[in-house]
């Protein structure tokens, strides 16, 4: 049953995706893996959709929303790290250490987050095809396993700050 649902979506959803994806400025490929997640994730905590096709659409759509959402927000930091002829001794030291706190971290992640990232960072500055076929994954599957290993980054960093602090 759940089978034959997935394999009848799918032409839905990669019109649905190639349709949302332009707007988004995402690639229909990333989108399609978001709902394919979400719907796994449906399925496991509470059964099939009773309209499976209107779910569909309606989670490409919220994808799509979220997807835009970060976009807005998400903004460059202004500074090329490469850069290095407007700064002093003491802004190197701390751009270092930063880098290998970075680099300490991301080896601390779980599963492939660590080659994902360490290929994020790399100074060949690799492409998402480049990246995918060096880790052996779908290039579509890049985007949201880097999302999630970005999280997982993101937590990790936040509880050591956190746990560095003085209290009180």
């Amino acid at each position: 049953m759940t089978h034959d649902m997935l394999t009848a979506l799918r032409p839905l959803l990669v019109a649905e995706a190639s349709a949302e994806a332009h707007a988004t400025g995402t690639e229909p490929g990333d989108l399609e893996q978001a709902v394919w997640l979400r719907l796994l994730e449906r399925l496991e905590a509470c059964g099939p959709p009773h309209d499976p096709q209107g779910w569909l659409r309606r989670a490409v759509r919220s994808e799509a929303r979220r997807t835009r959402r970060t976009v807005r927000n998400e903004r460059p930091c202004g500074l090329d790290p490469a850069d290095d002829r407007e700064r002093g001794p003491e802004q190197l030291a701390l751009a270092a250490a930063g880098r290998r706190a970075l680099r300490d971290a991301v080896r601390r992640l779980p599963g492939r987050c660590p080659r994902l990232m360490e290929a994020l960072l790399s100074p060949r500055d690799l492409t998402y095809r480049e990246i995918a076929g060096e880790l052996g994954i779908s290039q579509g599957s890049l985007g949201p396993e880097r999302s999630r290993c970005l999280g997982c980054l993101r937590r990790l960093l936040a509880s050591e700050v956190a746990a560095r602090e003085v209290r009180g």
